[in-house]
Order: C-alpha cells, then structure tokens, then sequence
C-alpha cells in the first residue's frame, strides 16, 4: 500500500510540474505576442504619421 501512495504522489508531483511548467510558458508567449502587437502598432502609427505628414506636404 506505501508503495502506490509513493507512486501516486510522485505521479501527482510530475503532473503539477509539468501544469507550472505549461502556465509558464504559456504566460511567456502571452508576454511575448503582447510585445510584438506594440511594436506593430508603433510602426503603423510611425508610417501613418509619416504619411499624413506627406500629404500635408503635398496639399
């Protein structure tokens, strides 16, 4: 009976790690997708100011 509970809790410990492990790096590409969303956003307000600039130039 020691036996299975040993197992059982070594099992339980893998499967919680394994859970922090995903939540981990699951949060690091959120952390990352949300970076790489600002930076397109800055780039299409730069190139959307740039160009409005222009045609004001043009007008």
């Amino acid at each position: 009976m020691a036996n299975r509970d040993n197992n059982q809790n070594v099992s339980e410990n893998i499967k919680d790690k394994a859970g922090a492990a995903f939540h981990s790096i699951h949060r690091g590409l959120e952390v990352t997708e949300d970076a790489a969303m600002n930076a397109v956003d800055a780039t299409a307000e730069a190139i959307s100011n740039a160009t409005d600039n222009d045609n004001r130039r043009n007008d």
